[in-house]
């Protein structure tokens, strides 16, 4: 016979279990972050929170499944926000400059997530072309950005053929670039690209070079 209080016991089980769970998907996330996957070390992370090295097997199977699913929970942030963004009601030109705004807003908010695909593009994204979940992901950000870019080309607004993926990538390099390139940058000459003062300019100019780009003129081949 099973008792009424057994339904309690295993929900408090689960949410005890999901709440672990992202407590060792937390601290992992800051140490692979630190120290790169190489250096990161699973009795670390069991030393950081409230579990063991063994539990963290448990939960993950080892550290590649655990670097992984710190990959996994890093991308669907960020697939999390394009999702939400709603353009719908701005024309091209102000769309995809909310949308860049997005992608500035959330590398800016999320320097881990650069350190984790730098450190993933060192080892050739094996744990990404591993991962089903990764793989059928996607990018919520390239149909907006497909239906701005027809959007805008209908209405004569946009005047290049650009294609969604390029125009993506352009976003992101800039995003990417200011925050994973702020220290050697730094160096080399003297500018804070993070600096709080020029934030509103560097976020205004990425949205420039995309319109710019966007609705320059070309030249006949």
């Amino acid at each position: 016979m099973t008792s009424v209080d057994e339904p309690a016991r295993a929900a408090t089980r689960t949410r005890d279990a999901a709440r672990t769970r992202a407590e060792i998907l937390d601290v992992a996330t800051r140490e692979f972050a630190r120290a790169g996957y190489d250096g990161a070390r699973v009795d670390e992370i069991a030393a950081r929170t409230r579990t063991t090295k063994r539990m963290i097997y448990y939960y993950f199977g080892g550290k590649e499944q655990l670097f992984t699913a710190v990959l996994e929970r890093a991308y669907g942030v960020i697939r999390e926000a394009e999702q939400q963004l709603d353009v719908e009601h701005l024309d091209p030109v102000a769309a995809i400059r909310r949308l860049a705004e997005v992608t500035f807003d959330h590398h800016e908010r999320h320097p881990d997530f650069i350190r984790l695909v730098s450190i993933e593009n060192i080892h050739d994204a094996e744990h990404i072309a591993s991962s089903e979940m990764l793989a059928s992901i996607g990018s919520p950000a390239l149909d907006v950005i497909r239906r701005i870019l027809e959007d805008g080309q209908r209405s004569g607004l946009f005047t290049a053929d650009v294609d969604a993926v390029d125009l993506h990538a352009m976003i992101s390099s800039f995003c990417f670039f200011r925050v994973a390139n702020r220290h050697t940058f730094g160096a080399l000459f003297g500018r804070d690209l993070v600096a709080p003062d020029q934030r509103e300019h560097y976020r205004a100019m990425l949205g420039d070079m995309v319109i710019a780009y966007l609705t320059a003129e070309r030249a006949a081949d």
